[in-house]
Order: C-alpha cells, then sequence, then structure tokens
C-alpha cells in the first residue's frame, strides 16, 4: 500500500506528540514540518526525518507530494489553514479545538463538505485505549442510560502565558485549552447527545500568578506575564435534549491544595470514571462493587492516546471512512464552549 506523505504546520510543543506518531507509523512517511521560525522547524526536520523546511504553510500546501497534514498551530489560525488545505485536496488532522467561534467551524465544516477529503478534529481523550474500553462498554449496555457526567480539570499555579493568556490568538482560557478535553470526552462517552442549553461562570481573580515562587509549572514558549486576557477558571452546566447533563470546572489558576483532574459518568445501570484512573461501578446480588479493569494503562497514557489518534488518521484516509472525532463533532463542541463563554458574560443560561 502506499505510504502517506504528511506534512506538520506548526513546531510549537504539541506537535512532537503529531512528529513522533508519524514517525512510528509504518505507511506514514513525515514528509514536510511548516514553522514561522525557520530555526525551529528545521530542528523539527532533523530530529524526526522530515526532508522539506517550509516557513509558510501555503508553500506547504501547494507541494503536491503531501498527501496529508496536522495542524499544530495557534487556535486562530485552525480554521484558515484547515480551509486551505482542505481546498488544497489535502486531508486534515487539525489540533483542539477545532476554531474559535461557531461561524469558523461553519466554514470548516463546508470546506470539509466541498472538498470530498477527510478532517479530524484532534480530541484525543476519544482515542486512549481505556476511553475506548469503557465505550465498547457503554456501547453493550453495561452502563444502561448515561444521564449525569462530573468532569474537573484543575491547574493550581498558573497561566502558562504566551498565547494561551493571548484571548486573540488562544479563543479563551483554561475553558478551550484543557476543558475542552473533559467536555469532549464526556460528551462522546455518553453518546453525543444534542446540547441545548448552557448555565456557566468564569472568573478573572488570580491573573498568570507569575508572583509564585519555589514551584515550577509550565510556560508557553513566549510567556509574558504582563499579557493576560483570557478566565483563569470556568464552571458550567450543560444540559442536553435528552435530559441528560455534564457539570464541569477548569482552570489554569485557582487557590486549591492540588492539581485535580476527575472524570465520572453515571448510568441507570453502572457508572464508571475514568480520571484519575479507570474504575467501573456496578451492583451484583444486590451489592454495590467497584470493579478495576486490569489494562496495560492505569490511567490517561498520552503517547499511546496521540499514536492511537494518528493510526486512526492514517486508516481513515487508507480506507476512505469518516474518523472517529469528525468535523461535525468539532462544531457541537465549539457551540458548547462558545454558549458557556456567553452565558458567563450575560449571566443568564444560553440555549444554543
Amino acid at each position: 500500500m502506499k505510504s502517506i506523505n504528511v506534512g506538520v504546520i506548526g513546531t510549537g510543543s504539541i506537535s512532537a506528540m503529531h512528529l513522533q506518531s508519524y514517525q512510528k507509523h509504518a505507511n506514514a512517511n513525515l514528509l514536510a514540518v511548516c514553522d514561522l521560525n525557520e530555526e525551529r522547524a528545521r530542528l523539527a526536520a532533523e530530529k524526526y526525518g522530515a526532508t522539506k523546511v517550509f516557513t509558510d504553510y501555503r508553500e506547504l500546501l501547494a507541494d503536491p507530494e503531501i498527501d496529508a497534514v496536522s495542524i499544530c498551530t495557534w487556535n486562530n489560525t485552525h480554521a484558515e489553514i484547515s480551509i486551505a488545505a482542505l481546498n488544497a485536496g489535502k486531508h486534515v488532522l487539525v489540533e483542539k479545538p477545532l476554531c474559535r467561534t461557531v461561524e469558523e467551524a461553519l466554514r470548516v465544516q463546508e470546506a470539509v463538505k466541498s472538498s470530498g477529503k477527510l478532517l479530524q478534529v484532534g480530541f484525543v481523550r476519544r482515542y486512549d485505549p481505556n476511553a475506548q474500553m469503557l465505550r465498547d462498554f457503554a456501547d453493550k449496555g453495561e452502563f444502561g442510560e448515561i444521564y449525569f457526567a462530573k468532569a474537573s480539570s484543575i491547574r493550581r499555579l498558573g497561566n502558562p502565558g504566551g498565547w494561551f493568556s493571548d484571548i486573540e490568538r488562544s479563543g479563551g482560557g483554561p475553558l478551550i485549552d484543557i476543558g475542552v478535553h473533559v467536555i469532549d470526552l464526556c460528551w462522546y462517552m455518553m453518546g453525543r447527545p444534542k446540547p441545548v442549553a448552557v448555565s456557566a461562570n468564569t472568573y478573572r481573580k488570580l491573573g498568570n500568578r507569575s508572583n509564585v515562587r519555589n514551584l515550577s509549572f509550565y510556560k508557553a514558549a513566549d510567556y509574558d506575564a504582563e499579557k493576560n486576557t483570557v478566565e483563569d477558571m470556568a464552571n458550567a452546566m450543560i444540559r442536553f435534549e435528552n435530559g441528560a447533563s455534564l457539570l464541569v470546572d477548569v482552570s489554569f489558576t485557582l487557590h486549591a491544595k492540588d492539581n485535580q483532574q476527575s472524570v465520572k459518568l453515571y448510568g441507570d445501570k453502572g457508572g464508571f470514571e475514568i480520571d484519575p484512573e479507570v474504575v467501573i461501578v456496578t451492583e451484583k446480588h444486590d451489592t454495590i462493587i467497584n470493579i478495576q479493569p486490569q489494562t496495560d494503562h492505569k490511567g490517561f497514557d498520552f503517547n499511546s492516546a496521540f499514536q492511537s489518534e494518528v493510526n486512526h488518521f492514517i486508516a481513515s484516509i487508507e480506507n476512505g471512512t469518516q474518523p472517529l472525532s469528525p468535523v461535525e463533532d468539532g462544531v457541537e463542541i465549539m457551540k458548547i464552549l462558545c454558549g458557556i463563554y456567553e452565558s458567563a458574560e450575560k449571566g443568564a443560561e444560553v440555549l444554543l
């Protein structure tokens, strides 16, 4: 079978997961990388074996040898580059979030439809082996009707700064950066019910927290403590057409004892937790039982999930099949994210 020639656009931190996953795939040929910073692009090309280096994504997209691209750039460029790539006849794996607004998302969806090419949204939590195992359990009726979910993604130390703290480039703060992961994971596990309403709050109280000493935290390459136009934290209740609901809270900065990551879902026949580790709750012989499945990964495995995501992308191209996280799902998640920001701004529930 012919190898799929791939280009990676954007060589910032998240690109490493794409680059190494393509490098390890037997039928993917990492042909090109592109970054506005030529030195960074060249270093990535040398490290991962790409033979072509670009500083303008348009030049990469004009290369007839390239079949598909990963887009690992700032959020404010996702829609523009995705549409250009689709129109250039390339298949697309775009990092989450799909874009910054519902309007942008709908334009990307239209480009997918008109181009006939595949677009996969980088909702990497769906591709985690444990998530796939639990989704299979759910499909087979193990949990019955999943009617409630709770998710927390709490970081306490501070905003990563740089583009993460610049709303023009990011579209938002922890909600759109890390909250999108747990919101999508819960929605996917619940069977992707239609979202109908959101009631939410966002807070800007602590800023970048650049004053904190004695503890280190993740910082963007262009960290600047002076610039911060995004929220510190957000919380929301999301209602779905089938009566189910999702309660979520996320933060970059919070006076919490420690970082917290939890994803819990509840059905009428059983429940389960994905984070911080997998636990299934059920009833047998009038007794509540907690079950811990025996798997290779106790919790979320970043590397294996990204490899699975890239494997799925390449297989979808080869087989001409819809990806597990299609553009339509990216549009729905953008409706939820934008609804949360709108509700917080209005101080009232918003109908989607």
